[in-house]
């Protein structure tokens, strides 16, 4: 007698445990009915252990996707392992409300899961248990640590004054370009421009007019523009612009409409305006250039060339340039 109710009392105890322990569980059978389904899925789901007792799986919760879950525990009836989900494959097994206080910005639960086998006496598994683990905090966490790199890896890449892509990010897309017209032959070129007069407007007025000079120079940039084109703030006074799948005469012809558009520009600063001249040096891609930095050499010695001869002119790069 004494030994049968210490029976009874570890069961009544393991049964209390299961029902009061932190993590979700969910015991089935070989259909896919509902043998087990502890407080926690209750408190999360409003549905009672009673009421969930030899209901369907896949009727009570029709966000489970049926053909991937059947696979994945299919595997475990018949090899007899468990298996896994976690949230950054799937972000929940059961679409439950996050209600937790501190992570209140996700309106629906991250979980983890696993999927374990029950074996009988018999040592068959007729019978499978999902454990549900609560990981929003870990989910949101993560992912807040995701966008703060991200902000980070945008903000190291974009000029704050003109918000163009800066120097480093616009070489590679250059190196990747010429590697792709390396393979195709196909026409690109690369465009350099330099503000002719930003050092004297500088010295008149102050670098805040300059950086309000730079600021406009960029504006005009991006709205002449295609949406292929891929455009830089190179540093300083200087501009450039990637030009895909564009040969040396539509480059030339890019150029003077910038070089145009830039030249009736005026910047006012009080009761003065400010007027802009710019040199600009392109370049088409050449098989003689051997990397991206060659590519960028050609048009850099294109625009010193504009440069010599008086400036506020466009110059075609040729090899018998020389630089400076």
């Amino acid at each position: 007698m004494s030994d049968s109710n210490i029976e009874i009392g570890d069961i009544h105890w393991l049964m209390d445990i299961l029902q009061n322990i932190d993590v979700g569980l969910v015991v089935l059978d070989r259909n896919y009915n509902i043998q087990l389904w502890n407080g926690f899925m209750e408190s999360h789901s409003g549905i009672s252990p009673q009421n969930a007792k030899d209901q369907n799986l896949f009727a009570l919760c029709p966000e489970i996707p049926r053909d991937w879950f059947v696979r994945k525990s299919e595997a475990v009836f018949q090899l007899k392992t468990r298996t896994f989900t976690i949230w950054e494959q799937r972000p929940y097994l059961f679409k439950f409300k996050n209600y937790r206080p501190i992570t209140g910005r996700t309106a629906t639960m991250y979980q983890n899961t696993s999927i374990i086998p029950l074996q009988s006496v018999t040592q068959d598994v007729d019978h499978i248990c999902i454990i549900v683990y609560d990981v929003t905090d870990v989910a949101v966490n993560h992912e807040d640590a995701r966008s703060a790199n991200q902000s980070l890896l945008d903000l190291n890449s974009v000029d704050q004054l003109t918000e163009l892509p800066n120097r480093i990010i616009w070489e590679q897309d250059v190196k990747r370009e010429h590697a792709r017209c390396t393979r195709s032959g196909n026409p690109s070129c690369v465009a350099i421009f330099d503000i002719d007069n930003l050092k004297d407007i500088n010295a008149a007025h102050g670098h805040r007019i300059g950086d309000l000079v730079l600021k406009t120079v960029s504006d005009s940039l991006r709205q002449t523009m295609r949406q292929t084109d891929l455009p830089c703030r190179f540093g300083g006074d200087l501009f450039s612009v990637l030009l895909v799948d564009t040969n040396e005469h539509s480059a030339a012809e890019f150029a003077e409409r910038i070089r145009n558009i830039l030249q009736g520009l005026i910047v006012r600063h009080g009761d003065q305006a400010i007027s802009i001249t710019t040199s600009i040096g392109v370049a088409a891609f050449n098989s003689v250039f051997h990397n991206e930095h060659d590519w960028i050499l050609a048009a850099n010695k294109a625009l010193l060339h504009a440069k010599q001869q008086g400036g506020n002119q466009t110059t075609l790069y040729h090899p018998s340039m020389k630089k400076g």
